[in-house]
Order: structure tokens, then C-alpha cells, then sequence
């Protein structure tokens, strides 16, 4: 069976991480484009990277590309990709649009071409003119860009974030997504201790103990295609099979959080419980000045709380502050914040050692990354 061009969804700034955890799950054809990492693989490796991959957004199907600056143009590029080969004639097929840059600019009515297109393609195969729609899910996107059409089938329906352990969450939690980006862009290891004081529900200390112990982040939850006729029950419980031999919980971990919110830390507690850590993860509600951080060559990874936040933005200030000289107390410990505050190094007391430019939600922010020396035995194999 021939390749399928796939692709995996990154939020800004994320690509090389998520080309990098592509790469190690073995895919070496990866090809970065801003906001999507493409690569090749089989029915198969849709169900493999919808289990994986920690730091993507969606695992799309790339159905084809071509120019279109016209109406006539999107129809008949539409109508000529393999609707098909992965869509029954039960299948509901919603059709979402955007258009950047481009002549088409009304998505509303080129979502409707491609609809139209895609019914079309059907009723051509399947001898039919009426389509209940009342199957399995295909939802079908439009992505026009610089007049060049892009039509992809989302595989995995809710967005990989998703992972199902956490219910509720504070007001402005960090995805799931980034905060397992964060911790693969740290040195962070599990045999290294991590804190992070400002923990909110918890997401950063529950995505690092899944890295730890090598759990599949999408192994609690369902997808799209699972449905689908093409993907068949034996290659998802392949996969399944694979992520549940991959898991190390004979690893210790030592990872622990704070935050002064006791409402915080209940949800935390809640999500840590439900991802199966209650017993290897620690959270207490602490001020960030109290914050005690257990061992030596540690970690903290954290995303302090900033005024569009806060909602203040002095307290902010005074917690990023107290943050700063908390720190201080950790010599051993590197340091990584996430925070589109510009007086982080200000309070930090020294310039980071790197930074990157990243989105947390729709906020510019850069993570600031303050590297502590090695531990000892790391640093003899360097």
C-alpha cells in the first residue's frame, strides 16, 4: 500500500519539538512547515502518532494541494482527491475553512464549494443521491493560503490536548500540549528532582511524570477515526498493545508542586489522581516564598502568574519577585518559566541562558531557560 502523506498540527514555536519526538518515534521523512510538521506513513502510524505524540496539535490527513483563485478552480481540485478511499456513504463530513492571504476570502462559501465538491465525488462512487450522513466522522478542512488550497481529514477529533485526566482547571491553565512541550525543552530527567511553585491544576508535574514513566499521553482517550473503515480494530489495538508495553512505572519519580490557590490545588490533586499518580506526585498549597523544593540538581519548570492572568498585575509582579529570590535558595537547580513578562530575568538577578519565543494560548511569551550545573554523574559522560 502506498505512503500517506500525514500531518501533525504544532502550535507556533513548537515544530522542532514536535519534528523531534516525530524522529524518535522512528519517522525520519518529517518536512517543517510553520504550524504543521508533514510526514509519510500508513494507515497504521495514524493510530501510533495519535497515542504519542505529546507536543501536536492533530494527526491530519493531507488529501491534496493545488492552486485555487476561483470558485470553478476549488470545486474541481475538490472533486478530484480520493473522497472516497476514506469517507463510507454513511459518513458525516463537516467541512471547516480558513483562507489567509488569498483571493477566496468568504470561508463560509468555500466551505460550501468543498461540501458540494465532496458530495459530488460521492454520489459518483456510490451510486447515490442522498448521503444520511449518520456514520463515523470525517471532518474534511479547507486551509487556503496564498491562493494554494490545502484539504485535510482531521483524525483525531478533539485536539490531542485532550488527554482525559483532567476535568476541571483553573482560570487560565496551560495546555497539555505546551506543558509537555516544556518539559522535553528543559534538561529534565526522571531521575532528577522537578518542582513547579506556581502548579495550578497541575498539568506541567502530571505531563512530566507521563514522560517519565513513557505513557502514551493519548492512551485514555478515543479518536475520530477510530470509526473509520480504513483503520481497522487490530491496528488501534496494535497500538494500544505497544503503548502499554512501553510503560515504565517501576521508575521513581520525584516531582512535586505549590500554589497559593487552595481551589488550584484540588483540581490539581483531582487530575494527578485520575492520571494514576496520587502517589507519586505532591502538591501543597504554598505561597511561591514558602515553596521548598526537595533535593539537589533539580528542576523547576513553571508558568508564573502574569497580569492578564492575575488580573493584577502588581501581585503578579510581587509573585515573579519573590519567585526570583525563592530561586536563589536552589543553586544546584536549573530554572525554567514560561511568562510573556519582560522583568523575569529582572527578578531572576541574571540574564537567561536561552529563550524561546512561544504562544501560550494567544499570548506571546517566552520561556526563559536559567541552567544550573549538571549533576555529577551527568556531567562525567559529557
Amino acid at each position: 500500500m502506498s505512503k500517506l502523506q500525514l500531518i501533525a498540527t504544532a502550535p507556533m514555536g513548537l515544530e522542532a519539538i514536535v519534528a523531534r519526538e516525530l524522529k524518535e518515534l522512528g519517522y525520519e521523512d518529517t518536512r517543517t512547515e510553520n504550524g504543521r510538521v508533514n510526514f509519510t506513513g500508513g494507515p497504521e502510524d495514524i493510530c501510533r502518532t495519535n497515542l504519542w505524540l505529546r507536543s501536536a496539535g492533530r494527526i491530519l490527513i493531507n488529501m491534496g494541494r493545488f492552486k485555487a483563485t476561483t470558485f470553478d478552480e476549488l470545486f474541481e481540485g475538490t472533486k478530484a482527491l480520493d473522497w472516497p478511499d476514506w469517507i463510507p456513504a454513511d459518513g458525516e463530513f463537516p467541512v471547516n475553512g480558513r483562507s489567509h492571504k488569498s483571493q477566496l476570502t468568504s470561508v463560509p462559501a468555500v466551505q460550501g464549494v468543498v461540501k458540494k465538491a465532496v458530495v459530488d465525488s460521492l454520489k459518483a462512487k456510490y451510486g447515490t443521491e442522498w448521503f444520511p450522513e449518520d456514520g463515523g466522522k470525517y471532518v474534511i478542512e479547507i486551509t487556503l493560503l496564498n491562493d494554494e488550497a490545502l484539504l485535510t481529514l482531521d483524525t483525531s477529533g478533539s485536539g490531542l490536548h485532550k488527554r482525559g485526566y483532567r476535568l476541571a482547571s483553573t482560570e487560565a491553565p496551560i495546555r497539555e500540549t505546551m506543558a509537555a512541550a516544556l518539559v522535553q525543552l528543559s534538561r529534565w530527567r526522571p531521575e532528577r528532582p522537578l518542582y513547579d511553585p506556581f502548579c495550578g491544576s497541575g498539568t506541567i508535574l502530571v505531563e512530566a511524570a507521563m514522560i517519565g514513566w513513557n505513557i502514551a499521553p493519548g492512551l485514555r482517550r478515543s479518536f475520530d477515526s477510530e470509526g473509520w473503515q480504513r483503520l481497522t480494530r487490530k491496528m488501534w489495538d496494535d497500538a494500544r498493545e505497544e503503548a502499554y508495553d512501553s510503560v515504565r512505572d517501576d521508575v521513581p519519580l520525584q516531582i512535586a508542586g505549590s500554589d497559593i490557590d487552595p481551589y488550584a490545588i484540588e483540581i490539581a490533586e483531582a487530575a494527578i489522581k485520575r492520571a494514576g499518580f496520587a502517589k507519586d506526585i505532591k502538591v501543597n498549597v504554598l505561597p511561591v516564598a514558602k515553596a521548598k523544593p526537595i533535593g539537589d540538581y533539580g528542576v523547576i519548570i513553571t508558568n508564573p502568574p502574569y497580569g492578564e492572568r492575575l488580573g493584577d498585575d502588581k501581585e503578579a509582579e510581587a509573585a515573579l519577585r519573590q519567585f526570583g529570590l525563592t530561586t536563589l535558595h536552589y543553586p544546584t537547580w536549573s530554572v525554567f518559566a514560561i511568562s510573556p513578562s519582560t522583568l523575569v530575568e529582572h527578578y531572576m538577578g541574571r540574564q537567561a541562558d536561552k529563550k524561546r519565543k512561544l504562544f501560550n494560548g494567544r499570548i506571546q511569551c517566552d520561556f526563559y531557560q536559567f541552567f544550573g550545573p549538571l549533576p555529577p554523574r551527568e556531567r562525567s559522560h559529557v
